[in-house]
């Protein structure tokens, strides 16, 4: 299975990305149920035994997604949860388990898969991101749900932000 055809499949899902925009808590869980499913993936390809370029294929994308993902919530979601929310221990936490990941994402995008400790690294950042996910969605979003912020309008923010930032990873926002 390609990327490629993995991402067209849900072309025809009722995303909030496809859709236009949405609120911010709907885009930023619909970014984390993608990713989820191209571990997913990634994780049928390391048990099939799948090709290194298929598997770097997908660990790309990942990653990219992944980098796109944190960097709209760390300048555009997170400000605003700061600000309508005394909830700054959850917030360093999240930015702290950023900071973890992206270096996870660093090590994966300087490895060739075939290098020993790559198949292990994409499994690790996959772990990583479905606590932080947990996290983000149990505890941080519930909270901003009832406090004084501006959901839909911060969603039109990271959608745009988060098309800018697909572009310039060269990437389809929609996929």
């Amino acid at each position: 299975m390609t990327m490629r055809n993995h991402t067209s499949e849900r072309a025809g899902d009722a995303s909030p990305l496809a859709a236009g925009t949405s609120d911010a808590l709907t885009i930023l869980t619909h970014d984390h149920t993608d990713v989820a499913e191209l571990f997913e993936a990634y994780d049928g390809l390391v048990e099939s035994e799948g090709g290194d370029d298929e598997k770097q294929a997908l660990a790309e994308r990942i990653c990219a997604l992944l980098t796109a993902h944190a960097t709209i919530e760390e300048e555009i979601f997170y400000p605003a949860a700061r600000e309508a929310l005394d909830a700054h221990k959850l917030l360093d936490e999240a930015e702290v388990e950023h900071a973890t990941a992206k270096d996870l994402i660093e090590q994966i995008q300087s490895m060739d898969p075939g290098d020993e400790l790559y198949d292990a690294k994409v499994k690790v950042l996959g772990e990583y991101v479905n606590h932080h996910v947990q996290e983000e969605e149990g505890e941080l979003f519930p909270l901003c749900q009832g406090a004084d912020m501006d959901l839909d309008e911060l969603g039109e923010e990271l959608t745009a932000r988060r098309e800018e930032l697909m572009e310039e990873l060269g990437l389809d926002a929609e996929e």
